[in-house]
């Protein structure tokens, strides 16, 4: 019987890691209660092994994270309209918003247990950094914007985990109105930069 690959059985540790931690945020009442030893026995996997390949508990929910925001990294980086580079930025920032919304909606915990790394403020993670450079980015396209540092996190703070959490789990709000009540706000936002825009140009 021909040796088993290691490569191959981290892969598989590697899935089964991420399914259970999934699950287990999934289920949770708070994510503080998710430990590694949980999602070691719940993946079939020994502790020393999550240890070994992810060093601690930030790191292994940054990688699932990441894992699990691939496909929507993909379609900002690459993808079609709406979120794809080639929509104007005017456009393209409700569509950020509102994908970055329905991930925080389905991946709840996972996202409150991300925000709740980063020492005494969600602010300072890495992956508020990366979203809010992007925002930042495309923001400062659009003529006539001011302020698109600071526009960048106000627009990001309707996205954090802990609103939606509270919004989606303490208030029972059905996801979808809470996107709908985003893209209103959204559109009143498009539509004073319009607005301010006409107004220097006339």
């Amino acid at each position: 019987m021909p040796e088993r690959s290691p490569r191959k059985d981290a892969a598989r540790n590697r899935a089964a890691v991420f399914a259970a931690a999934d699950a287990l945020f999934a289920g949770c009442r708070s994510p503080e209660e998710v430990t590694m030893a949980d999602i070691a026995a719940a993946a079939g996997v020994g502790k020393g092994t999550l240890f070994r390949a992810f060093g601690d508990r930030t790191g292994l929910i940054g990688a699932l994270y990441e894992a699990r925001l691939e496909p929507v990294r993909n379609a900002i980086t690459e993808g079609p309209p709406p979120l794809g580079p080639a929509t104007p930025p005017l456009q393209r920032v409700p569509a950020l918003l509102d994908a970055v919304l329905c991930f925080k909606l389905d991946n709840r915990h996972l996202a409150l247990a991300l925000e709740g790394t980063g020492a005494d403020s969600p602010y300072r993670t890495a992956h508020y950094e990366r979203w809010h450079s992007l925002l930042r980015d495309l923001l400062e396209q659009i003529p006539g914007l001011a302020g698109a540092d600071f526009t960048a996190h106000a627009l990001l703070a309707a996205t954090r985990a802990d609103l939606v959490a509270y919004l989606a789990g303490d208030k029972s709000a059905p996801s979808e109105e809470l996107r709908e009540e985003l893209r209103e706000q959204l559109a009143a936002f498009t539509a004073t930069v319009l607005g301010t825009r006409g107004a220097v140009r006339g």
